[in-house]
């Protein structure tokens, strides 16, 4: 495989016209039936972002390309399952090797549209499960909508890595970097991995255990961000070289999910339609995690009294440590995932979490893009979110076991907070429209 990546790669480095369209290939590859299996997309897409980071493609164009690659795939791959049906097993391939079918029809049945949304981070299944999709005629809409979801997620994860390294490698990044970044991520990787084991595998206290290892990441970015300077001004170099007006206004339309204020009302709506509904326990857990979550926040960024990146043009007053944004965001989210994952099997709780999880970055993620924050403000957010969520729902297992919310609730709730953030978002569009146009 070496001698074939190294000519395709050197091939586009010596002519990175042609970059872009290999990004939107290979990732339709790596998505589409059978392919995906067979061509070592993973690999290849990685090298081709790192081409793309050293200056040939944007990260917003990366992204895009590989979105709509993905997306491709998924359409190819459901519309052939969705005209052979079990007729399709006759393929050659799939003759020789009826495991690729089985296990992802197995996968599909077991866990339903969740499973397009997990499986599309699992290598032997990504490519699979959308063509079991077609065969068991799932509606079209309702296919378009989790593609998109995961598509989103699915281009970030595998793209952003190795554009964000391509583009490292160019930039005279500060000395130490690399470790203090290899630091951060194997800690987060450890908290995730360790989390999602204890979670599937049932283990005695997983919530607990989950807690006190964000409580331990959470105490280390507060005792060592000050030694961590390499890494967040390096993130932020990297960030700020690539910024676009498209991009500016993407993030601070997203930061405006995460401000005090929207966080406030849409967790004032989720307590107040709990609370008409009779959802006593969940109201309690779900208010007692936003508000102990903002009034830590608000203390430990008082006491640190770190200030913040000189990026803004307009400089914010308030202190930076840790994210209120980051923070919010994460408690609001995974509170409420927590809440959707109630009497469900484990491994649905936990890709509740995840996909709140992944909801709650993005808005961290757009702090980090506005200069607004360092990489350890948004981390010490998150880590203190979850480990306020961790505990609480600890607590409520042992004193007052959450039940599940009847899914008509969930029809309040859902529309209520999109609608809201709705809401903010054209508000603020509205405005800057007017504020430019006298």
């Amino acid at each position: 495989m070496g001698p074939w990546l190294d000519s395709i790669t050197g091939w586009l480095t010596a002519n990175p016209q042609w970059l872009g369209l290999a990004v939107f290939i290979v990732a339709c590859v790596e998505c589409l039936a059978i392919a995906g299996i067979i061509v070592p997309g993973t690999v290849l897409l990685f090298a081709i972002a790192v081409l793309a980071g050293s200056g040939a493609l944007s990260l917003g164009e990366t992204l895009l390309l590989g979105f709509f690659g993905g997306l491709l795939g998924d359409a190819v791959s459901y519309f052939l399952g969705r005209r052979f049906h079990q007729n399709i097993r006759r393929l050659p391939l799939l003759r020789t090797h009826p495991e690729w079918m089985n296990g992802a029809e197995s996968y599909f049945h077991k866990y339903g549209i969740v499973s397009l949304l997990v499986g599309r981070f699992i290598g032997p299944l990504r490519p699979m499960l959308p063509m079991v999709a077609g065969m068991c005629d799932m509606p079209l809409p309702r296919f378009i909508g989790v593609s998109l979801l995961a598509g989103a997620g699915w281009s970030v994860a595998y793209l952003l890595p190795g554009w964000a390294t391509g583009a490292a490698i160019r930039l005279p990044l500060p000395e130490g970097f690399w470790p203090q970044a290899a630091i951060v991520a194997v800690g987060l990787a450890a908290l995730l991995g360790l989390s999602i084991n204890a979670s599937v595998r049932r283990q005695p206290r997983s919530t607990l255990l989950i807690g006190a290892l964000s409580l331990i990441l959470l105490l280390a970015v507060f005792v060592g961000y000050p030694y961590m300077t390499a890494f967040d001004q390096g993130i932020n170099a990297l960030v700020q070289e690539h910024r676009s007006s498209g991009g500016d206004t993407a993030a601070v339309l997203i930061t405006l999910v995460g401000n005090f204020r929207t966080q406030f009302m849409a967790a004032a709506l989720v307590c107040v339609i709990l609370l008409l509904t009779r959802q006593w326990r969940a109201m309690i857990f779900f208010g007692g995690v936003t508000l102990l979550t903002a009034l830590t926040n608000t203390g430990t960024k008082l006491f640190f009294a770190r200030g913040r990146p000189d990026v803004l043009l307009d400089p914010l007053t308030s202190y930076s440590m840790p994210s209120g944004h980051s923070s919010g965001a994460f408690a609001f989210f995974v509170a409420l995932a927590i809440l959707a994952g109630r009497e469900q099997p484990q491994r649905m709780r936990v890709t509740w979490v995840l996909l709140g999880c992944l909801l709650a970055m993005t808005v961290a993620m757009s702090r980090v893009y506005l200069g607004a924050h360092w990489p350890t403000d948004i981390t010490a957010g998150a880590l203190l979110a979850i480990t306020v969520n961790a505990f609480a729902l600890a607590l409520s297992q042992r004193f007052m076991p959450l039940s599940p919310i009847p899914q008509k609730v969930w029809w309040l709730i859902l529309p209520a907070c999109t609608l809201l953030f709705g809401f903010v978002m054209l508000h603020h569009l509205s405005t800057e429209l007017l504020r430019y146009a006298y």
